[in-house]
């Protein structure tokens, strides 16, 4: 494989991207030109949404090519167009062969949720400490226990969980890879019913559950049925807030409403988006990211 390296001003990245795709790229990043250096410039974004700017001011665009003829190739067609007069190739140069499997799966290692809950790839021991665990490898659907996220609704299940009283029947709404499905199920869930609008991501958290030997229950949002003891929602900050009264609707007497995906500075928001039906509170925080919990007060 070769891999062609541009440099392009911020207004040229879009039409410079679409072209590369055209003439047959197998993948496309766009970096800072600038980085590392006293005019590295930040780009901010809600995570999970499109970045604000396509961009850099001076942006470098590296594309990677099946051979050296096709990086050859797209270099001299892109510099004969009009959109390429601002932009310059900086470098054509072969990638050395890797172990992509190997390498990939290096970079994912077991997970600690408490001491003795982990989430754990299929290729990797498990964790002489580990009492609970979830094997899941990394795949299309969002989940792996990476992310703070998902890892503060585990920590939340595990200290919730341990008899099927404390979870009671669950409700996992976005389900992903059905991790959280899963850690409900073995934190003792009653049932677990896990829905996505994503057919992939609804396949995903049936096959997950299944190599982890928990029964759970996936479909499509509709599959939602009546109120769960527990309701689980790890998405984002401007969908939850769209979700609240169907969320909360779901909630049963004396149950427990668990958020995540919200960054600190979107707590009033969500507060005031839940507010006319359940009081929000943060249970839990992590890098910037944090956990809101609210329970249902009718029940015993």
């Amino acid at each position: 494989m070769h891999e062609l390296s541009l440099l392009a001003p911020e207004e040229r990245i879009e039409a410079l991207c679409d072209a590369l795709e055209a003439l047959g790229a197998l993948s496309i990043s766009v970096e800072d030109a600038d980085a590392q250096t006293d005019a590295e410039q930040a780009l901010f974004g809600e995570p999970g949404l499109p970045p604000p700017r396509e961009g850099w001011q001076r942006s470098r665009v590296v594309a990677l090519f099946t051979a050296e003829a096709a990086a050859r190739d797209a270099s001299l067609l892109l510099q004969a167009q009009d959109f390429f007069a601002e932009c310059r190739v900086l470098a054509m140069a072969p990638v050395p062969d890797e172990d992509w499997v190997r390498l990939t799966q290096s970079q994912f290692a077991p997970v600690e949720v408490t001491p003795e809950f982990w989430i754990v790839p299929t290729w990797h021991e498990l964790p002489m400490q580990a009492r609970q665990s979830i094997r899941l490898d990394p795949g299309l659907a969002f989940g792996t226990g990476t992310h703070p996220t998902t890892r503060m609704c585990l920590r939340w299940i595990a200290r919730q969980g341990g008899t099927g009283a404390a979870l009671g029947r669950v409700l996992d709404y976005g389900c992903g890879s059905g991790i959280l499905a899963i850690g409900a199920a073995k934190c003792g869930a009653a049932a677990v019913d896990a829905v996505d609008i994503d057919p992939a991501a609804v396949e995903t958290a049936v096959r997950n559950a299944q190599a982890n030997g928990v029964p759970i229950a996936a479909g499509p949002p509709e599959r939602a049925d009546g109120v769960y003891q527990t309701v689980l929602a790890n998405i984002l900050a401007t969908p939850l807030k769209v979700l609240a009264p169907l969320l909360c609707a779901h909630v049963a007497p004396g149950g427990h409403l668990v958020l995540a995906g919200i960054l600190e500075r979107q707590a009033d928001e969500l507060r005031d988006a839940y507010a006319p039906y359940l009081a929000l509170g943060v249970a839990d925080s992590e890098d910037g990211w944090i956990l809101m919990t609210a329970t249902h007060p009718g029940g015993a």
